[in-house]
């Protein structure tokens, strides 16, 4: 029998990945964006500016966690197992998108960080967030197909178990896989709210803060989320 892991050694193998500590970083930037927008803190408080570069600085740190990052798209975009014309487009643009956002993304950090002219910033950026939004567009379709299998694989289980119960049989098993798949489709529903999220705070960067949806509170509240849900997948795959 497999020993369960504390919390503890739970938390030490989380935090060796870099998407547990890019996860953590995550929530604390769009914790510090949510308090700002929401003006909790008086504007002449002193910790209200300190809040603030706390939040810049955050960021800054995220994109360096990214360095090479745009590889795992690559190697799934070549590793996956494709049968269709459509799932070969909507990998394309998911993997794709993705792929070309966290390359950029090491060049905003190099201008961020100085090595690069600033001058170069704003064209990155908007690179940046076309690349990432499309990858979002791809990413959504890609998982709503995936979810529409998952629940006729949980429609079929159920049939198979109310068969089962009509004959008197053991289903213990079947009960077992019906949970797992129950399981996988929170997850996936949640990775869809989390895209969803995500592709919001890209679609802002594209309109360059422009709009109803770039107002502050809304997009760090979407931000906030987006972290959350990343972190409990990340926790759980751990």
């Amino acid at each position: 029998m497999k020993k369960e892991r504390d919390f503890l050694s739970h938390l030490e193998i989380y935090l060796a990945k870099r998407d547990g500590i890019d996860k953590l970083l995550k929530i604390s930037r769009y914790a510090s964006k949510f308090i700002l927008a929401s003006s909790v803190l008086p504007e002449t408080l002193i910790l209200n500016q300190r809040l603030k570069s706390f939040e810049s600085s955050v960021g800054v740190s995220r994109k360096a966690f990214r360095l090479g990052k745009f590889v795992q798209d690559l190697n799934s975009l070549r590793n996956s197992n494709l049968d269709s014309n459509e799932e070969k487009v909507l990998s394309i643009i998911a993997y794709g998108g993705e792929g070309l956002y966290f390359f950029v993304e090491q060049f905003i950090w190099l201008t961020k960080s100085g090595l690069i002219d600033s001058k170069y910033a704003s064209r990155l950026q908007k690179i940046s967030a076309w690349a990432e939004f499309i990858g979002y567009f791809g990413s959504i379709s890609i998982k709503i197909r995936d979810l529409k299998v998952i629940i006729e694989w949980e429609k079929r289980l159920k049939s198979s178990i109310e068969i089962a119960m009509l004959r008197g049989d053991v289903f213990v098993e079947e009960m077992k896989e019906v949970k797992k798949v129950e399981e996988k489709k929170l997850m996936k529903k949640l990775s869809i709210v989390q895209d969803f999220a995500d592709g919001l705070m890209a679609l802002s960067d594209i309109r360059d803060g422009k709009g109803f949806i770039s107002n502050p509170l809304l997009l760090s509240s979407a931000g906030l989320l987006s972290a959350l849900i990343s972190t409990h997948k990340n926790w759980v795959s751990c």
